[in-house]
């Protein structure tokens, strides 16, 4: 069977936008679920994407967007929680879930994609994001039958260009002079493309062999986090001493990081850096996509940073002249 009409949640966040624009571009109507409609210009241009206001945990609501709709994307995740006991992450991730869920199986839309994260785990997850990703995908799992049919993904942290990761280490580094003092610098990650988790997802929605799987998603090579930060420094042209902390500073970094507005870093963060997010097997091999490199993409949009901040100067430099 092919799904041509998607309801979509998550759908206005960094993934979600990518994946929208694929769904659109393969000719599915795209039903993309938001809290503030008019702040997504950049989705009410796709041609066959419709974008609603609604409260996705009211599951009245969630059935009538799922009613006419062939499968159902759950992408929505978050990083930090505005408290630290781990409620916020709860009500996103698990309880969401159970809304969707539900919704699911009385609109009758019989596919489910969902978005969890690498070493998910509802036991034994070192940090409340860990464990609530975890939990929501067993209850996915859970729900399966002939009736609903669902796969998750379990991705390494992602980039592309507005990522999250590479874009806000490259302003905290612009922002910080000389020496950059870095958390659990010896943790290591395989950053996974953008555009290679979308066509997981593509690959995955149609393809009954994916029905019941978990794919773990994981670029071609593991860095250690100091790695990536020098990097980022090197990419962007400035020059900074990556100072790597022990685990008392780290968790003193975490603790004070998590006063700053935006919440840059967090102990919760901390705690899952304990775990390598890296891939014992990579499930986009499985789906028949190679994975993408960092170094051919990052440049590309890192670049322009160094362009601006090149221009910013000059621009002060005439102006002092």
């Amino acid at each position: 069977m092919r799904y041509t009409r998607i309801c979509l949640l998550g759908g206005t966040g960094f993934v979600g936008r990518h994946l929208a624009t694929a769904l659109v571009e393969r000719g599915c109507v795209v039903r993309v679920l938001t809290r503030r409609r008019e702040r997504h210009r950049e989705l009410l241009v796709l041609p066959s994407a419709q974008l609603i206001d609604v409260d996705v945990y009211n599951t009245i609501a969630l059935k009538r967007c799922f009613e006419d709709c062939d499968a159902v994307i759950n992408l929505v995740g978050i990083l930090n929680e505005k408290g630290n006991d781990g409620m916020g992450f709860r009500r996103a991730h698990v309880d969401l879930t159970e809304k969707v869920i539900k919704a699911c199986r009385e609109a009758g839309a019989g596919r489910l994609l969902h978005m969890s994260a690498l070493h998910a785990d509802a036991e034994r997850g070192p940090s409340h994001y860990l464990r609530t990703k975890g939990e929501a995908e067993r209850r996915v799992h859970a729900a399966a039958s002939e009736r609903l049919r669902v796969t998750s993904f379990q991705p390494s942290v992602i980039f592309g260009p507005d990522d999250s990761f590479f874009n806000r280490f490259a302003r905290l580094l612009r922002l910080t002079p000389l020496v950059f003092p870095l958390a659990s610098p010896d943790s290591r990650f395989a950053p996974v493309f953008v555009g290679d988790v979308v066509a997981a997802f593509l690959a995955a929605l149609d393809d009954r062999r994916s029905d019941g799987e978990r794919y773990p998603l994981c670029g071609p090579r593991s860095y250690s986090l100091m790695e990536l930060v020098e990097y980022t420094a090197r990419t962007i042209g400035v020059r900074r001493r990556v100072i790597g902390l022990g685990p008392g500073l780290s968790r003193l970094q975490a603790r004070l990081l998590e006063l700053v507005p935006g919440k840059p870093m967090s102990r919760d963060n901390l705690a899952s850096l304990s775990l390598d997010s890296v891939c014992d097997h990579n499930g986009l091999l499985d789906l028949g996509i190679e994975p993408t490199a960092l170094e051919t993409i990052v440049p590309q949009y890192l670049a322009g940073r160094r362009a601006r901040g090149q221009y910013a100067r000059l621009r002060s430099s005439a102006r002092r002249g």
